[in-house]
């Protein structure tokens, strides 16, 4: 007894030295590969293929009214149907709901009553761009120009010295819609805000900090510059408007036009493992929730639905965006046929509360020249797969939640990580946090891009196939 008490220690003593010698154990994120390496025979090509169809829906996607239009058109072509009769809710319907062109929302309906659950991925497809004013036209110094304000978080001088398109519409008073699009196409004009040469700025303006370096009221497009004897530019360029448009200026006061980067998406690298793209936060996932839900096959366990709003970037204002009430209509519409004269507004509470959620929306990635501005341990990567956002102060998800959705993603081997502010830094969440005001589970998620916000993000391609085969999964789950 007294000899395997000996042997013992001396076991357990050598033990211990051998482990202060072994180099200590890698973090399981040191050492998480890349979602380009995870991939199995095959599965390259479907990256490359999806972002293909990705990159045709930018192109003529480039905001809100058109992410819209396309969306539609596409889903209907996918057997998705306009939503107007409650006797339509059936098990394995496909149904699209629209708000005011702007917004929608894409169901399948499920074989159980949406009381009992239901699968939501919500997003923003609207993104930072420029708006024309209501009076747009003046003349300074020989030019006509527009007058705008910008939407959304911008860095103002990104914006100068690049091809700009106008697009949107015009209602006017007799009921007439007038769709613009000018600078899209091959031989199209284009509007750009000049800037000064190198050689001719003064100190004024050389030494203004870079948020400085254009005021908003300086982000104003060169619109003409011909003049005459008989007519002064900017009323050339009215002239040519009445002509193209049949409208007159007063027109302006009823339009939504905005300025957008006229550059068609392309590869970045010779690899071609980016998507370069103005838009893409967020009809990035506007389009692999659409994608989603198009591709869900049969009749789901519980209804699924993609939410695409509007105005996320100036706080989801709006009767378009995800702040008003549509997704509550819509899910009273949807219950209210299923329970017929017995619906209750208790029935619509309960099916939201029953209601897991997605609020997807792209994130900041790590970016190669400026890392200073992430935090390693909590930062997203591009080329690493989905990302769960993990900001704290109140805003994420239930762990019980979260580990939920890992376990889908681990399950169907869709490569994923995570993303954390830098502490002092930026927070918050998207329209997550107006859906879990309802009661429902709400998980944000997203995909990290470079230059976010810039006129031309990029994206890559394995991260935004890895977010559709989440989303699909889930809609399904």
């Amino acid at each position: 007894m007294r000899k395997f008490g000996a042997i013992s220690s001396g076991v357990l003593f050598a033990a211990s030295l051998a482990a202060q010698d072994a180099k200590p154990q890698d973090s399981v994120w040191d050492t998480r590969k890349s979602a380009w390496e995870t991939l199995q025979p095959g599965q390259k090509d479907q990256v490359f293929q999806f972002a293909e169809g990705y990159k045709s829906y930018l192109n003529v996607s480039r905001s809100a009214l058109t992410s819209t239009r396309e969306v539609t058109r596409l889903a209907k072509a996918a057997g998705f149907s306009e939503f107007t009769d409650p006797a339509q809710v059936k098990p394995g319907a496909r149904l699209l709901v629209n708000a005011h062109d702007r917004a929608l929302i894409l169901v399948v309906v499920g074989a159980d009553p949406i009381v009992s659950g239901s699968r939501l991925v919500g997003t923003h497809h609207d993104s930072p761009h420029i708006d024309l004013k209501a009076r747009p036209i003046y003349t300074a110094n020989g030019f006509t120009l527009f007058k705008t304000i910008y939407y959304g978080g911008i860095k103002k001088y990104q914006w100068a010295n690049r091809p700009l398109a106008l697009i949107g519409r015009i209602d006017t008073t007799d009921g007439k819609r007038v769709d613009v699009a000018i600078g899209l196409k091959e031989g199209d004009p284009v509007f750009v805000i000049p800037d000064n040469a190198p050689h001719s700025d003064n100190e004024a303006i050389r030494n203004r900090k870079a948020e400085e370096i254009f005021s908003g009221e300086e982000l104003d497009p060169v619109a003409g510059s011909i003049g005459g004897h008989d007519a002064s530019v900017t009323a050339a360029v009215l002239q040519a408007l009445t002509s193209q448009y049949g409208i007159r200026e007063e027109d302006f006061v009823s339009s939504e036009l905005s300025l957008v980067p006229a550059a068609p998406p392309a590869d970045v690298g010779i690899d071609r493992g980016l998507v370069g793209s103005f838009g893409q936060d967020d009809r990035l996932s506007s389009y692999c929730a659409a994608r989603a839900i198009m591709d869900l096959k049969g009749t789901p366990k519980h209804t699924a639905m993609a939410y695409l709003s509007n105005f996320e970037e100036v706080g989801s204002v709006n009767n378009s965006g995800a702040r008003s009430e549509f997704l509550d209509s819509t899910y009273a519409r949807l219950v209210g046929a299923e329970r017929g004269k017995a619906y209750t507004d208790l029935d619509l509470r309960a099916a939201l509360r029953a209601a897991e959620v997605v609020s997807a929306d792209t994130n900041d990635g790590v970016n190669p020249i400026f890392p200073m501005t992430s935090e390693p341990s909590g930062a997203a990567r591009l080329g690493y797969g989905a990302t769960i956002k993990r900001y704290g102060a109140g805003f994420d998800a239930n762990s019980e939640y979260i580990a939920k959705i890992r376990g889908l993603m681990d399950k169907n081997g869709i490569a994923w990580q995570t993303q954390t502010p830098k502490v002092d830094g930026y927070n918050g969440g998207t329209i997550g946090g107006f859906l879990s005001m309802k009661e429902m589970e709400v998980i944000d998620m997203g995909v990290p891009l470079l230059s976010m916000h810039a006129p031309f993000e990029m994206s890559s391609k394995v991260d935004v196939w890895s977010f559709y085969r989440f989303m699909a999964a889930f809609l399904a789950s």
